[in-house]
């Protein structure tokens, strides 16, 4: 019950690593809100354990002032937030991903840390504490080639994370990131192209540990990071990669 008495807003947490996390959290004594643009599959993990649902687009300030309002109205106080919500584009030559999909890609992973970095860090401050945790990717650290602008809004993210930790640390607020390897998750086809045995392999030769990533695994690094236990610890993008970076 490590974050027990605390609360919790986990975006995209309608599926994969979300969920992931989401479930953990609870586990662990948090009160949660799972939020998704998908109202139908936040919801189901919401009833699955004891947490509250909401609709959001990460991308649209509107919609992220109004999560996080409802987030305090129903909390009184809002502990953790993990950015987990992202997308990524089809594996293609830099110079052949249409301008609408490099928009949407640094909305959804970039502009969504600042404009939730907007609206929950003042009552942070206001609290004197709080932790906050981007789930980036291995993508921001080792690229690989055809993802370059998801590459991109990834190292961004990382970059984005370190710069808060640093400002916000006198305040008492905690900014880490996690970086995950490709895992059972529904971005996964979309990174691979195709979900072929031989794509698979290909994808897990990489990978020391010789799996992909669960969302059991991002659940427990989060829970440690966004945890007491962690109050040293900011800043940091932990590759939870079975070796991958190395």
């Amino acid at each position: 019950m490590r974050l027990e008495g605390k609360t919790a807003i986990v975006t995209g947490a309608g599926s994969g690593f979300g969920a992931g996390i989401a479930c953990k959290f609870a586990t662990e004594g948090a009160r949660v809100m799972v939020a998704d643009i998908n109202l139908e599959s936040a919801e189901t993990i919401a009833a699955e354990i004891g947490a509250i649902a909401i609709k959001v687009d990460v991308a649209n300030g509107k919609s992220v002032a109004a999560m996080i309002g409802a987030a305090h109205g129903a909390f009184g106080q809002i502990d953790i937030l993990v950015n987990n919500a992202g997308v990524t584009h089809l594996p293609g030559p830099l110079e052949d991903i249409s301008e609408e999909n490099f928009d949407r890609v640094l909305a959804v992973n970039a502009k969504s840390v600042f404009l939730t970095a907007r609206e929950i860090v003042p009552l942070m401050k206001a609290a004197k504490t709080g932790a906050i945790l981007n789930v980036a990717s291995t993508a921001g650290v080792s690229p690989r080639p055809n993802l370059n602008w998801y590459n991109a809004s990834k190292g961004w993210m990382i970059t984005a994370t370190r710069t808060m930790a640093v400002e916000l640390a006198p305040f008492g607020i905690r900014v880490n990131a996690i970086n995950p390897v490709a895992g059972e998750t529904p971005l996964l086809k979309t990174f691979m192209g195709e979900d072929t045995p031989e794509m698979r392999a290909k994808f897990l030769s990489t990978i020391p540990l010789g799996r992909f990533s669960t969302p059991e695994d991002m659940g427990n690094a989060a829970a440690f990071l966004c945890s007491d236990e962690a109050s040293m610890i900011t800043g940091v993008a932990m590759e939870v990669d079975g070796g991958r970076c190395i």
